[in-house]
């Protein structure tokens, strides 16, 4: 008796948050911090908390959809941090591998896909396995002309980034045969930029985060200087379109300052 009563008033509801976003400002670019996998499964009653990962690893799959639908182009998921990778039990770290592997890389892969994949991140700390699975997904997928871009942060931290990208500005700078002084001279936010993992891209317009946390932990922090900051909390693989309208629609009732 209830199931179709609830269901009924979720359509209702959606239906009118699809009509309120109707004519606001949508975001160009959204990144997303996809927390919760396992505590979501520990929630549904899974004796093995690390099936979280397949579920929230085929849920990106459907909230590309709802971002395309919406006609956001530009998305950046954080799947993995460079301290997950070093920190986690190797064989939950397995797992999360064979789940990007398996779903993310292979589903991208798909002539019906209509995203570019981008990556950002330190590559070398993946798994071979992961690490080529991640980049022929790349390369078959460079060939599109694609109105979508999605960029994988995996094996990836914000201050490792900037770091890099400084090292690749002064590397690039000393082959040219320039001095330091003359470096120090000409150094700004925008050369540097050009050096991040995510060069040449629109910086993200809103960050969502899931799970209820209320903290960056690493991701962006170059990029996301003037992003506005959504934390829902419920779990990645609980992430509900409307869970995803309402982040857009409080991104649309905001006032963006950009830094004033």
């Amino acid at each position: 008796m209830w199931q179709p009563l609830r269901r009924a008033l979720y359509r209702f509801y959606a239906g009118r948050l699809h009509a309120q976003l109707r004519d606001m400002a949508m975001p160009r670019h959204v990144a997303m911090v996809m927390d919760g996998n396992r505590r979501w499964a520990r929630q549904m009653g899974f004796d093995d908390p690390r099936i979280g990962h397949r579920y929230g690893a085929e849920h990106l799959d459907e909230v590309l959809g709802w971002c395309a639908e919406a006609g956001i182009r530009h998305v950046t998921v954080f799947l993995a941090s460079a301290d997950n990778m070093r920190k986690r039990d190797p064989d939950e770290v397995d797992h999360l591998m064979q789940m990007i592997e398996t779903v993310v890389a292979q589903r991208l892969s798909r002539q019906t896909s209509l995203w570019q994949l981008h990556l950002a991140g330190r590559l070398e700390v993946l798994p071979d396995s992961t690490r080529h699975a991640l980049k022929l997904a790349q390369e078959e997928t460079r060939s599109r002309n694609a109105e979508f871009h999605l960029t994988v942060a995996i094996g990836y931290d914000g201050r490792e980034e900037i770091v890099s990208a400084v090292r690749c500005l002064l590397e690039e700078e000393a082959r040219s045969g320039a001095t330091l002084d003359d470096v120090a001279q000409r150094l700004s936010a925008d050369a540097i930029a050009a050096y991040l993992y995510t060069g040449g891209q629109p910086d993200p317009d809103l960050v969502i985060r899931t799970s209820g946390e209320r903290r960056m932990s690493g991701f962006l922090l170059w990029q996301a200087a003037y992003s506005e900051l959504h934390f829902c909390d419920v779990y990645w693989p609980g992430f509900r379109k409307i869970d995803f309208m309402r982040a857009l629609r409080s991104y649309a009732s905001r006032q963006r300052r950009f830094g004033a």
